[in-house]
């Protein structure tokens, strides 16, 4: 069991503390709401990266947001060979059940992942050493191509190049899934792409019809 006097844990549950005093107590009826049932009109998938937050970024109440966080807000293709799909679970549950109108994958500067997936240093490393992030940025590679032939694999021009691909490409994988593209087609659903900018705060918007991103006003 972890050391109840570490550091670490002891920061977790001052924050738990102010979460009781500010966060529930005051919204006991919300909070009565959601305790039978959700209906979040909104999914996003972001990167499990501690500085973007979806909830802090969208400032959003309980409820509101099914959010997914992965190294580089990845969406894997649709596959039905055996194995753990974690994302695409969710996916299904998103749009299958809870019925979100709208999903959003979120990007971000000076993403590790993505970095990695244009630097390639961790190709070929064994699993535990950097072999499970390699096969999952692995999704990348066919985008990292244009990016590492225009700007090259190092600095921050090509990084957010890389980046914002990264976007574009699960937005693609979200289309392989039958019941995103069946609901996108009806109506009933929207795919959005966003990158947000640690750097300065800023979001970005994505025209799938241009391929730009462009900042919110």
């Amino acid at each position: 069991m972890a050391d109840a006097t570490s550091p670490e844990l002891s920061q977790l549950i001052a924050g738990y503390r102010r979460f009781r005093e500010h966060g529930w107590t005051p919204r006991l009826e919300r909070w009565q709401q959601l305790r039978e049932s959700q209906e979040p009109q909104v999914m996003v998938i972001a990167c499990s990266d501690s500085r973007v937050d979806p909830a802090q970024i969208f400032d959003t109440d309980p409820g509101e947001m099914f959010v997914v966080r992965n190294v580089a807000a990845m969406v894997p293709p649709f596959e039905t060979n055996p194995g753990h799909h974690g994302v695409s679970a969710a996916l299904e549950f998103a749009v299958q059940v809870l019925k979100v109108k709208e999903i959003v994958v979120m990007g971000h500067g000076m993403c590790g992942g993505c970095k990695a997936a244009l630097t390639q240093d961790l190709k070929g490393a064994e699993p535990g050493e950097g072999g499970f992030i390699a096969d999952w940025i692995g999704l990348l590679d066919a985008a990292r191509e244009p990016v590492a032939h225009e700007h090259g694999t190092t600095g921050r021009v090509a990084e957010r190049a890389m980046e914002q691909a990264a976007v574009k490409v699960s937005l693609q994988n979200l289309r392989t899934f039958p019941c995103v593209r069946s609901k996108e087609r009806a109506g009933q659903l929207k795919l959005r792409g966003a990158f947000f900018a640690i750097s300065d705060g800023l979001l970005h918007v994505l025209d799938e019809d241009t391929g730009d991103f462009s900042p919110v006003e």
